[in-house]
């Protein structure tokens, strides 16, 4: 026994010299934080990963991380200093970015004490671990088909391990229902922490529309199941009894969708119910039946359900029969998303939007994968109800594989069935259309069906006649078109779009007026003898209203309100210059940026770099690692970094950023050639350009190209193709760099 706790001694004390943060970053105990930061950054360059490809690098990157969460705070600094360890249930992060939220606390009936954590995390963390760039693509969209519940941890957090029977067990069962599910190890994702604005391990939240909110209960399986099925949306399944029954199925045709019913036992929904309905949202109905209540028992006797075991009914365009039927005890995730898949759309769905066209219809790939579209062009109209019936009825009897029957109302899709009528009739005749789409782009192979569609016999069979001759010659489709894209029918209905424009502008002139957002003069650039033609785009969606462009210093007084407090939505792109440069670098920025002025979320500043040096370099650190932003380091000395001409893009309300670096230095290398040439936001090299028109100087010359291509990245912005680097909080403004 002595030989063991000898052993374990021993143990501790190697344990401790390994990560004695003085060692590791070679600073002595009397460092000042400034000295810390430096040798910090050096280091972490030497060893990231990405960069040192020796084995370990990634080991010791590790450490000198963790070894610099010590000595930049103060307060786990001194504790280390006293004790020679941390307590890892204190904020990990600096102090000013905290939320103060409140942190869970753990239950009494498992906590567990081992030496290492090493085992229970094999099992979850290295599975499910999450990196800042995986979250954002894929996470944050994918949380808008199921939600996620992330675990804050990190090695050296020892709280963390009481945790871990129940984290375990939960990822368990959640991940079997369809729920998503992530670790965050700070350690190698302070950044994404950051972002999420968890700054305590250990800590749980869950992710759902984007949206992130956090877990504050004991941590045991039922709450963290609860808190699970709080993040749904409420009313994604509907409570259907004998009262409601046809009102709810009869809703297909309003909808556009398949309505589903699951009968069990139980009162409350299911938790897997609800999510699979949460995923299906956008194309399918759920209602859900508790054959416990005497209020159902009519729908048992009439559809038949068998009460010992979970049934599933799928209603398409026909309420008095289901279209389809599932029964089993142990209801799977696996077989309720083979069920839904397979009847997600109506037989003869309507053409409400580009996507389900895009899915109904798919474009064709290779010969034998072809898939025709028989389109009906109707009315909603009461005169128009025999032929649309008739058509539908038609679908019914002749049903395959190869070939999908939908329709469109002529009134709500004018673009589309314009073209493939070529008329401009407001009111014309019923037809039909088969149809193949060749590329995504909007071009088909079609042919128009003779005779029209009323829903006579003759109709019929003039339609079948065409679908028999297209399984022998494909050819019979013998006319194209470039269809429009469709217009969406269930976004918001034309006349509240049209408000919320109207609001838009009218805010925009009370803003004007009041200067709710642009406190003090902006500077008024005008552009004289300029054309659309020579600004950066061409083809613009919001031409510009003035010949003009504003534009405000961001300043002390100003930064509030032109960023932080900036409405949702909004971006304030601002341009980085000095004294020296001001001149020259407004005039080119306002012919880069004119044609994109017509925007109403997009405002446009200058930052004097002279005075807020600080504040650039605090802003920008929190992109260095994602940028690579190139300090010219040489022999431990740092260069200070030419910021002239940087363009940032900043979103204050989502607190991310999009950054423009001159394509053009000014330096020049041998023979001439510009060297140097740093990237913009976007990654792309640019080759550099060079111009001497004998009435500028050269200076003048090499400040005036920095802005080249200035425009094309204002593109991508607008395209939201730029890379974005969140940051946790704004730093502030209100210091100005002293005068050197």
């Amino acid at each position: 026994m002595l030989v063991v706790c000898l052993l374990l001694l021993v143990g501790l004390v190697e344990t401790a010299n390994e990560v004695d943060p003085y060692n590791i970053l070679g600073v002595t105990k009397s460092a000042s934080q400034t000295e810390i930061k430096k040798v910090y950054k050096r280091l972490a360059r030497e060893w990231h990963p990405d960069k040192n490809k020796n084995e370990g690098a990634e080991d010791m990157f590790i450490k000198i991380t963790k070894s610099y969460e010590i000595l930049s705070n103060e307060e786990k600094r001194a504790n280390y200093d006293r004790y020679g360890q941390t307590d890892d249930t204190q904020p990990y992060g600096h102090g000013h970015y905290g939320h103060g939220h409140d942190q869970f606390y753990f239950d009494k009936s498992f906590f567990h004490f081992p030496f290492s954590n090493k085992g229970s995390q094999e099992f979850v963390d290295s599975k499910y671990a999450l990196h800042f760039n995986q979250y954002v693509n894929d996470v944050v969209p994918d949380s808008f088909k199921r939600p996620y519940l992330i675990k804050i941890t990190s090695d050296w957090c020892f709280s963390c391990i009481h945790i871990e029977p129940v984290w375990k067990e939960v990822v368990l069962e959640l991940e079997a229902l369809g729920v998503g599910i992530g670790v965050v190890d700070v350690g190698y994702e302070r950044r994404l922490a950051n972002h999420l604005g968890a700054h305590r391990t250990p800590s749980i939240l869950g992710v759902i529309n984007g949206k992130v909110t956090f877990f504050h209960y004991a941590v045991v399986k039922e709450h963290l199941r609860q808190f699970v099925e709080d993040l749904l949306p409420q009313r994604l399944v509907e409570k259907v009894t004998d009262r409601n029954d046809l009102q709810f199925l009869n809703s297909w045709h309003e909808q556009n969708k398949p309505h589903v019913l699951l009968f069990d036992q139980v009162p409350v929904v299911p938790l897997l119910y609800k999510l699979t309905a949460f995923a299906y949202k956008d194309y399918v109905q759920f209602g859900y039946v508790d054959q416990g209540l005497s209020e159902t028992a009519n729908l048992l006797k009439q559809f038949n359900i068998n009460t010992y075991a979970p049934t599933m009914l799928v209603f398409k365009e026909s309420t008095d029969k289901p279209a389809d039927i599932i029964q089993a005890k142990g209801m799977k995730k696996r077989i309720i998303d083979e069920f839904i898949l397979n009847n997600k759309f109506l037989l003869v769905p309507r053409l409400v939007n580009q996507k389900l066209f895009d899915e109904l219809c798919p474009v064709k790939q290779f010969h034998r994968r072809r898939k025709y579209c028989v389109l009906l062009i109707t009315g909603d109209e009461e005169s128009y109800t025999i032929g649309n019936q008739a058509f539908l009825s038609f679908a019914y009897t002749n049903t395959q594989e190869v070939v999908r029957f939908a329709y469109v109302y002529q009134r709500l899709q004018h673009p589309l069935c314009d073209t493939l009528l070529k008329t401009k009739d407001s009111t014309p005749p019923p037809q039909v259309f088969i149809l193949e789409r060749r590329n995504a782009a909007g071009k088909v192979l079609y042919k128009e069906v003779a005779g029209g569609w009323n829903g006579t016999d003759k109709n019929k069979q003039h339609l079948l006649d065409e679908l028999q001759r297209l399984q022998k010659d494909p050819s019979i489709l013998n006319q194209d078109a470039m269809l429009p894209e469709l217009n969406n029918e269930f976004a918001s209905m034309f006349l509240i779009r049209w408000i919320y424009t109207a609001y838009d502008y009218l805010t925009e002139i009370i803003d004007d007026i009041l200067h709710n957002n642009w406190h003090g003069e902006p500077v008024i650039l005008r552009l004289k003898r300029i054309t659309l033609g020579e600004t950066a785009c061409s083809d613009l969606s919001h031409p510009p209203k003035k010949n003009f462009v504003e534009v405000t210093e961001l300043t002390d007084i100003t930064y509030t309100s032109n960023l932080v407090k900036l409405r949702p939505g909004h971006m304030n792109v601002v341009l980085v210059l000095t004294d020296a440069s001001k001149n020259v670098l407004l005039s080119k920025f306002a012919k880069e940026v004119y044609s994109f002025t017509g925007s109403l979320t997009l405002h446009f500043s200058f930052l004097n770099v002279d005075k807020h040096s600080a504040w650039m370099e605090t802003l920008l650190e929190f992109a260095q690692d994602a940028i690579q932003i190139d300090t010219g380091e040489d022999d431990g000395a740092r260069h200070k970094i030419d910021y002239t001409g940087y363009i940032l893009a900043l979103n204050g309300h989502k607190k991310y950023l999009c950054l423009f670096r001159p394509v053009y230095t000014g330096e020049e290398g041998p023979g001439g050639a510009t060297g140097g040439g740093r990237r913009s936001g976007c990654r792309e090299d640019h080759p550099p350009r060079r111009s001497t028109p004998r009435s500028r100087s050269t200076a003048t010359l090499q400040i005036h190209h920095k802005l080249d291509r200035l425009g094309l990245w204002m593109e991508r912005l607008m395209e939201g193709t730029l890379p974005r680097y969140y940051i946790p909080a704004w730093p502030g403004l209100a210091k100005i760099t002293a005068p050197k």
